[in-house]
């Protein structure tokens, strides 16, 4: 995978704890990386970190990532070969009840680590992760493409919009055109799904605590259309960025968007929807009740990635109802059945990959 690219290296993950970091770890660790991890706290209570035992794993540093000299001494110990920037505040729930601590991670954090950066003398790539709400979304039919404008209406879109301004004033000012051997590059994506996110206020997550009370999940915006894809998805483009950057490709300073092909956008209702059709007990309840909306949402996004496809040769893996089977299976396994984590999340990687290979996606080769 890859091009063995990351077999042997040392990576550096940043909020490492979360959902997608700990399926980017294990990941990492199946490919024959040191990983090195960094975060204040382990988010929830259950976390698939902690039901995947990578604590034991890893070298584990549990530090805020808008401690510089924290971050920076991180980074100098270990001398990573990639850092992938995770680390940040991801809820819009949260957003509105803490906006400061929102802010403050999402761009405090995100020019942290990139100071931290800027002295590093050996040749490092550095993938920092914002999300495609960094958009200004105007909810039109098309997908965002890269180099749309970027804003928000809400607190959490106006700080990964922030984060993205400082990623590129830090990357002309410091990084570009032979500056520094450390090579940056963005990867967005966003409305991650798939086994063992137990976030707050996270549709997927609610759905499964009310189902598994046979109760239907309250909802606010059924119409709502996201760009749902499993989890391995955004971190396959981001492990294939990473790739093109350490093999000195014209990513260097760029972003690209990771989502499903636009016919694969769907509703919140039809993503329930979904997910209860593979729900595997008894269904003897409506999957969800509506209520109102109580914060500003927006109602359609949609990315166009042919960005990704053209420069990386990047494309999503699986369509939308192998999403909702994989992590309908995920939850109903484990929650229910009291399946094993460890050997279940395993499973679902292999199978990831397999069909990976069967599709010929590029970095399979």
């Amino acid at each position: 995978m890859f091009n063995d690219c990351y077999s042997g290296k040392t990576v550096l993950v940043t909020g490492h704890t979360g959902f997608k970091g700990s399926w980017l770890t294990a990941w990492l660790l199946r490919m024959g990386a040191r990983v090195v991890g960094y975060s204040d706290m382990v988010p929830t209570q259950p976390a698939l970190f902690d039901l995947l035992g990578l604590s034991d794993q890893i070298v584990d540093i549990r530090a805020d990532v808008r401690d510089l000299d924290a971050v920076s001494r991180t980074i100098r110990d270990h001398r990573p070969d990639f850092v992938f920037h995770l680390a940040a505040q991801p809820l819009v729930s949260a957003s509105y009840a803490d906006p400061v601590s929102t802010y403050t991670t999402n761009v405090i954090g995100t020019m942290t680590v990139l100071d931290a950066l800027r002295t590093a003398d050996w040749l490092c790539v550095a993938v920092m992760i914002t999300s495609d709400k960094c958009y200004d979304n105007v909810e039109w039919t098309w997908g965002y493409r890269e180099n749309d404008a970027l804003g928000g209406k809400d607190v959490y879109s106006g700080s990964k919009g922030a984060a993205e301004l400082i990623i590129k004033s830090m990357y002309h000012s410091f990084f570009a055109g032979g500056k520094s051997p450390v090579r940056i590059g963005v990867g967005r994506a966003g409305n991650v799904i798939g086994g063992g996110d137990w976030a707050k206020d996270r549709i997927v997550v609610d759905a499964v605590k009310s189902w598994q009370h046979n109760a239907p999940v309250i909802i606010r915006s059924p119409h709502a259309t996201r760009p749902w894809q499993h989890v391995l998805e955004p971190l396959s483009g981001y492990l294939a960025l990473g790739q093109g950057l350490a093999q000195g490709g014209k990513e260097n300073g760029e972003a690209f968007n990771f989502g499903p092909s636009g016919d694969q956008n769907r509703s919140v209702a039809d993503l329930l929807n979904a997910l209860f059709l593979n729900w595997g007990t008894s269904r003897a309840f409506s999957p969800f009740e509506i209520q109102g909306q109580t914060m500003k949402e927006a109602g359609l996004l949609k990315l166009n990635c042919d960005k990704a496809l053209h420069a990386l040769k990047w494309t999503p893996t699986l369509v939308f109802d192998e999403t909702a089977h994989l992590t309908a299976e995920w939850y109903h396994s484990v929650t229910v059945n009291g399946a094993d984590p460890v050997t279940l999340t395993a499973q679902h990687l292999e199978t990831y990959l397999s069909l990976a290979k069967d599709r010929s996606k590029s970095w399979t080769a």
